[in-house]
């Protein structure tokens, strides 16, 4: 009998039509990743956030015809998986989104009809978070003992510096660069989602992660295209929610800065791998009216990832490692990459 092998992108996922915005947002803010308070007044929250969320989330959502593309756009990017790695009857890539369908626990009722002899279990968040890979990969556990399901799981935890995500990256930025120069000397930002202050205070590796992904893209730009080993860069976070204090910089702070120092603007994402509202709707529209009203001379959104052969490729070999591996959990370079300082860190050693 040949092995079969089952494997299971995780993705957050969005509302699929104006009606799902409210729903999904509750269950985004339900998640105890998010609010860190007990239950029944997690839900009471959730609900009211996602009550007062839901009219400003719908305005964007119209902007994508009602709903997100993001399942559409993870379900290109399995069949592209699925065909990097040889494709045929015994591999089948599955889809888990932690708040919108396709659900985790439906995900592993569909995993278990299937009967794989073994699994594999890749976040599509290359940065490692409690927020996001965490979560995700907890609801999958659990899920997993609730229907019984047998057959080993060995899970990816992170890739922040994969070669082929980092190659698919800065190809995409390069020609956004020349673009840009013909408008003056660009200043390059590398955008990620944000995240409160205190939940990188309290151990979470994910901003950690997101500086060494930069560093890795702008060390193969300076390698590959010596042109642009000088070009003026920066980390920066967007998407901020709630009246916490974020990390810093923020993305629309930086574009202010550009304004004032009448450069051009390259905003490339680093943390999101897929089209959806933060880039098409929050980088695209709105930070691109922020710059023209702000007076910036020139602005280049650079695409995400999405199926780029690199980064598929990058997918690809995470799962040849995490199949020649014994370890349960694995980083994309297989050793733990957080210094133990990160208590968020899901390798012990």
């Amino acid at each position: 009998m040949n092995k079969r092998v089952a494997i299971v992108l995780f993705n957050l996922g969005g509302p699929d039509a104006p009606e799902s915005v409210r729903p999904f947002l509750f269950n985004l803010f339900n998640d105890k990743a998010i609010f860190s308070i007990p239950q029944p007044f997690r839900s009471w929250l959730a609900a009211f956030v996602a009550k007062r969320r839901a009219p400003i989330a719908g305005e964007i959502y119209k902007h994508l015809g009602g709903g997100s593309p993001l399942l559409a756009n993870t379900e290109a990017q399995a069949a592209s998986l699925h065909a990097a790695l040889g494709g045929g009857d015994d591999l089948r890539v599955f889809i888990a989104m932690r708040y919108w369908h396709p659900f985790t626990d439906q995900t592993v009722a569909d995993v278990q009809a299937w009967g794989p002899s073994e699994i594999v279990l890749l976040p599509l968040y290359p940065q490692f978070s409690t927020t996001t890979a965490a979560s995700s990969l907890g609801a999958w556990r659990k899920a997993a003992r609730a229907l019984r399901l047998k057959a080993p799981a060995r899970a990816i935890c992170c890739y922040p510096t994969a070669p082929g995500f980092i190659q698919a990256v800065a190809e995409l930025v390069v020609p956004a660069l020349e673009q840009a120069s013909a408008h003056g000397v660009p200043r390059l930002l590398l955008s990620a989602h944000g995240l409160p202050e205190k939940v990188v205070r309290g151990g979470d590796p994910y901003q950690y992660q997101c500086e060494h992904t930069a560093q890795a893209i702008m060390d193969l730009i300076a390698r590959d295209h010596p042109k642009w080993a000088d070009v003026d860069w920066t980390v920066c976070y967007q998407s901020r929610v709630g009246p916490l204090k974020w990390i810093q910089p923020s993305t629309d702070e930086e574009i202010r800065r550009a304004a004032q120092d009448a450069v051009p603007v390259v905003i490339a994402p680093i943390a999101f791998i897929s089209e959806h509202s933060e880039t098409l709707v929050e980088i695209e529209i709105e930070y691109r009216a922020m710059a023209a009203e702000l007076g910036v001379p020139y602005f280049v959104r650079v695409p995400a990832v999405a199926t780029a052969p690199a980064f598929i490729g990058a997918l690809a070999d995470l799962v040849r490692q995490s199949q020649a591996d014994a370890a349960p959990i694995r980083s994309g370079c297989g050793a733990r990459i957080c210094p133990t300082a990160f208590k968020g860190c899901p390798i012990a050693s």
